[in-house]
């Protein structure tokens, strides 16, 4: 499994009633257990105060996040109740050479 750094930034739109956004944050929450479940979402950051999400996310490939001309798929993000008001930016990761967790590697 590959990781991909997801960045979700959220716009409530205009006109939606504070008893839409509590259940789409209800349902938020519910959508994002699963996907953790089932290994796409690794661990999830939020910026204090900030409506936006930063963490990594794994998936066997890119393809099964995002398309080729980099929209995403709606499979795994599009899933989230949150998506349609929401703003994405995605990074495919590889390990750092400095990774202090990194496996020593001996020849």
């Amino acid at each position: 499994m590959e990781e991909f750094l997801v960045e979700l930034a959220t716009t409530v739109f205009e006109g939606s009633g504070p008893a839409e956004v509590d259940r789409r944050r209800a349902e938020e929450s519910v959508g994002a257990g699963g996907l953790a479940a089932a290994g796409h979402l690794v661990r999830p950051w939020c910026p204090v105060g900030e409506l936006r999400g930063i963490g990594p996310w794994g998936a066997a490939d890119e393809g099964e996040l995002y398309e080729d001309e980099g929209e995403l798929y709606e499979k795994e993000l599009g899933t989230l109740p949150l998506w349609p008001w929401m703003a994405s930016v995605m990074a495919v990761l590889e390990s750092h050479p400095n990774d202090p967790g990194r496996t020593a590697v001996t020849t």
